[in-house]
């Protein structure tokens, strides 16, 4: 039943990300900041209405500063226009704990939101004290990845209803699924959650989010709960496996979904951040590094004479570094006329690749270029590891005026509109085993985040 008298606890603050208002409240007063990343969909005011996310929230709000928040394009926030990508989600997430004077947080992640939070913690090691991960997973095998690309179609004419409420009831939340009023309550939690369009979206992007090459760059302490639900232990356990140092936990109840359902959970969130221990100076984190050089720079050179080879280079250099601030790229090293830089998300670093090679095609001068994400070793100030050297080898490969990516890149652009062409598998010299490669499609106008 929605509690009208209880509907808002805390006052509904808003954040802008690149002109997106997001959602969020501050319940509490702990010296700890905990936010909640919550599971496909959310509402602010309808979860305080109900009796049983109400005593969700008191209760870890006991122990921290509760940090709440509807991701863009579900309950209160903006939608955004075309669905966001995991990395701008992440992006929104830092937006909002910003706003909220969080430099130090623990992540508590439902099911879909466990994906937007594991790459928080990998890029963000400095600025998360610890990783709570309830049903997380690391990838979806193809055979059901297919099963559910049939229903993505189903899901959006049918979202909303009744029929489709209940029959995802009776799959994800058994024991609630006999309740005629529990029933209407799940209908509209949808119904207030997300529209036909944003939840479609949502669902594609987590069937094709892959996982794997970031979990073992989450460096902070990771607790990962479970119940006895279906699969959920083996995916538990296969994220467990996957994050260095991580333990699991299996809780009370067999209901996949609705966190609430385990009523324990709150004091083992608060047991296990009293003993959780972060770096506070990382040694490595997740990063997606791009590589970028001139195609046939020696012959050009040659042609021109050292004089003006140097002038061009220096036009060249200039637009690269206006277009990796307009990216929000960092530049890390430059040799003669390649760049190497770093992004926090693989989209905006394709894209940025995509608008370089328009920008200096008015040089007269062609580019080629390689983006991988993986986890990066730091050293006084300096980027290293076998991340990037994947990045240069897989650049190597490019033809004129072509931006490659690695399979990781890949699995983490669900959503982004950005289409990718496989290459097949390459052999990168230096690096064990065979790599599938994948060509960014070309486009005529690469837009920065600000204006996607």
């Amino acid at each position: 039943m929605f509690d009208k008298t209880s509907a808002v606890r805390a006052d509904i603050r808003y954040v802008r990300n690149s002109g997106v208002a997001l959602a969020y409240q501050l319940v509490g007063d702990g010296e700890t900041d905990l936010a909640y990343v919550p599971d496909f969909v959310s509402n602010l005011v309808f979860g305080w209405g109900s009796a049983r996310w109400r005593d969700f929230y008191e209760q870890l709000a006991r122990s921290f500063r509760l940090i709440l928040f509807d991701k863009r394009g579900t309950g209160l926030s903006d939608p955004g226009g075309q669905f966001a990508a995991l990395e701008t989600r992440m992006e929104d997430l830092h937006a909002v704990l910003g706003a909220a004077g969080s430099s130090r947080t623990v992540l508590l992640a439902s099911h879909e939101g466990c994906s937007l939070a594991a790459l928080y913690a990998a890029t963000y090691p400095e600025r998360t004290r610890a990783l709570i991960l309830f049903h997380p997973f690391a990838y979806r095998p193809e055979g059901q990845s297919e099963h559910w690309r049939l229903r993505l179609a189903e899901l959006r004419e049918r979202w909303g209803t009744q029929e489709l409420a209940d029959e995802m009831l009776r799959d994800t939340v058994p024991s609630l699924s006999a309740d005629p009023v529990e029933r209407e309550w799940f209908a509209n939690w949808l119904r207030v959650g997300a529209s036909p369009a944003a939840a479609y979206a949502l669902h594609r992007a987590w069937i094709e989010t892959d996982l794997r090459e970031v979990l073992p760059a989450v460096r902070v302490p990771t607790l990962v709960l479970y119940r006895a639900a279906g699969n959920a232990e083996l995916h538990a356990r296969d994220v467990t496996a996957l994050i260095p140092s991580a333990r699991s936990l299996r809780v009370s109840g067999r209901d996949y979904q609705l966190m609430f359902l385990s009523p324990e959970i709150p004091e083992e969130v608060v047991r296990f951040v009293a003993g959780a221990a972060g770096p506070e100076v990382p040694d490595s984190v997740l990063a997606t590094v791009l590589f970028t050089d001139i195609v046939g720079s020696t012959e050009r050179a040659a042609e021109l004479g050292d004089r003006a080879w140097r002038e061009l280079l220096e036009r060249h250099h200039a637009l690269v570094r206006r277009e990796l601030t307009r990216f929000h790229g960092e530049e890390r090293d430059t040799a003669g006329d390649g760049f190497f830089a770093t992004f926090d998300g693989p989209a905006r670093a394709i894209r940025c690749a995509q608008a370089l090679i328009g920008a200096v095609r008015d040089l007269g001068l062609e580019l080629r270029a390689g983006v991988h994400t993986g986890e990066c070793e730091l050293h006084d100030g300096k980027v290293a590891g076998l991340a990037v050297s994947i990045g240069a080898r897989v650049a190597a490969f490019a033809g004129p005026s072509e931006v490659l990516v690695s399979q990781t890149v890949k699995d983490l652009v669900a959503g982004t509109g950005l289409h990718l062409e496989d290459c097949g598998e390459r052999e990168l010299k230096g690096v064990p085993g065979s790599w599938r490669i994948y060509r960014a499609a070309s486009t005529e106008t690469a837009v920065p985040p600000s204006l996607a």
